[in-house]
This record gives C-alpha cells, structure tokens and sequence, in this order.
C-alpha cells in the first residue's frame, strides 16, 4: 500500500503544477486586469501599480516568480484587499467554509445513506417511490433557488414566530445563522447519496455470494449490513471523495446568497475583480483537495472491498 501511495503522491505532484499553470495562464490572458474598475485609473496611476505588482515584467518571468512564491507558501497580495495578502484571507474563510461543509457533509451522510438503503430494501414499491422522489426533487432544484426559497419561508414568512431564522450572515458562527446555509448546502448531496446507495445497494443485494448467505438462512439484518453494505458504499464512497473537497472548501452560490465569508464568497468576489492571486489560492487550495480525498478513497476500497489489493499493482 505505500508504494501505491507513493506513486499517487508523485503523479498527484505534476496533477496540481499543471491546473495550476493552465489557471495562471487563462487568468493573465482573460481580458481585463484587477485595476480596471468603473472608475478609470490615470495611466501614470495605473503604471505604477502595475509595477507594484509585477504586472509589467512578462509573463513568463510573472509565471516563474509565482512558483517560486508558491515553493515558499507565498500565495501573493490580494490586489483588491490592499491590507491582507491570499494567505490571510485563506486562513481567515476556510475555518467558515469547513464548519459549513463539514456539518452539511455529517447530515448527508445521516439522512442520505440510510435513505437510500431504505428505499433499497423495499424496491419499487411506494417507499421507494417516495423516496426516489424526494432523492429527484433535491437534485433538479439548483441552490441558488432552494436559498431563497429558504430565506423567504423562515426570514420573512416566519418573521414573527419561533421558527424564524437569521436570512444571512456570520454572527461568529452563532447556530441560528448556520442552520439555512448548512441544510441548503446539504439537500443536494442528500439526494445524490440516496440515489447512489439505493442503486448500489439494489446491485449488491443480487450478487450471488448474497444469495449464498441468505440461503444458508443468515439473518437478513446481519446479511445487509456485514455483507451487502460494505459492497454498496464503495460507490458512495467514490463520490464523496470530491463532494467533500467541494464542500470544505466552500459553496460559491451558498456563500453568497446567505452573505457568509467563506472562501467561495471570496473566490467569485476574486473572480468578478480579477483579482488573479485570490483566485489563483482559492483554486490551489481546492484542487489539492479533490487530488487529496481521491487519494483517500482509493486508499479506503481496500477496507470496503477485501478483493481490492493494491501490493499486486506494480
């Protein structure tokens, strides 16, 4: 297994150098610049913040010198946040993106997983439907409606009553302010577990060494949850390896209707002010994360799956 973990770390490597070096490139050759605002900048202004930040050095140099900030864990000024570098800002939004993220993760998993292995165990008939309905609904309503719809309901609607919840904001993590946030972070995921557990699980429930231990007259409790569910999460598995990266690292559309400062808020405020060194860190961040977590889940088919045997792969 550490071999195998070996050579993943290694190609991993040149994965991240090169998402890094096509968003650097795409950033710099996207027309517009960080200091093209609405109000024009005089040219001998404009000039000298250019030069402030290297601007005008080209681009291959600009390209050498952020990887060489990069080697040194420099993610380089915000040209928009004048007084903190990416670095900072990083440090300040990851903490909000993962108490979000990972609270929307644990109650996908709590509400998802066993939904679907629910709707599993009496196919095709009105749970499953039911379910299956509810997994479809979840899945067809983007975020950035389900938010407001959230907001309308228990902002406005339920103004006066003990339902009603913050419609945005931080307040220091208070619990009220999370609840609309996490649970519109988390109904999409939801619904994709239970649409992979209950397809999976189908699937395992017809394999043959299931067969096998039912008709050696197992219990079916013991018969689905030793046998069939280890089987069953592999699939669920493989798909919250970059669930969960996209998640700790923030939903863009959830952040920024629910006005949380989380680094997805700060990527597309990066991203609308072309503010290539946030952007740049934000990305960073993100794909060593998805690159991390695929590691991971490979690394747990071996305890899902006893057939998976990575020693063998030379």
């Amino acid at each position: 297994m550490w071999s195998y973990f070996a050579r993943r770390v290694a190609i991993g490597i040149p994965t991240l150098w090169a998402i890094i070096t096509v968003c650097f490139f795409m950033m710099r050759l996207t027309p517009g610049g960080p200091f093209d605002g609405e109000a024009p900048v005089p040219p001998e202004i404009l000039a000298n913040l250019r030069a402030r930040f290297h601007l005008d050095d080209p681009l291959w140099r600009q390209y050498l010198d952020y990887l060489a900030n990069l080697l040194r864990g420099d993610f380089g000024p915000s040209f928009k946040y004048r007084d903190f570098n990416v670095t900072t800002l990083i440090a300040q939004g990851f903490p909000v993106s993962l108490q979000n993220g990972f609270s929307a993760l644990v109650i996908a998993i709590m509400i998802g997983v066993p939904l679907g292995i629910f709707a599993a165990l009496g196919q095709n008939t009105r749970r499953d439907y039911t379910v299956s309905a509810f997994a479809m609904t979840g899945i067809v309503i983007p975020n950035f409606i389900m938010g407001h719809v959230l907001i309308l309901i228990f902002g406005v609607w339920l103004k006066d009553s003990v339902f009603h919840l913050p419609a945005g904001g931080w307040a220091d993590g208070a619990l009220a302010n999370r609840v609309l946030p996490v649970f519109c972070l988390s109904l999409p995921y939801i619904a994709y577990l239970v649409r992979i557990t209950r397809g999976s699980m189908i699937e395992a429930m017809r394999a043959n060494y299931i067969r096998t231990a039912r008709a050696k007259g197992l219990p079916f409790r013991l018969v689905v949850l030793r046998h069939a569910l280890k089987s069953a999460l592999i699939p669920v598995v493989t798909f919250l390896g970059p669930a969960t990266a996209f998640l700790l690292t923030g939903s863009m559309v959830v952040e920024t209707i629910f006005q949380i400062p989380g680094i997805g808020r700060y990527f597309v405020q990066g991203a609308l002010n072309r503010d290539y060194t946030l952007v740049m860190g934000v990305t960073i961040l993100s794909a060593a994360l998805v690159i991390a977590m695929n590691l991971i889940v490979d690394l747990l088919y071996s305890l899902l799956d006893p057939r998976v045997r990575y020693e063998g792969k030379q």
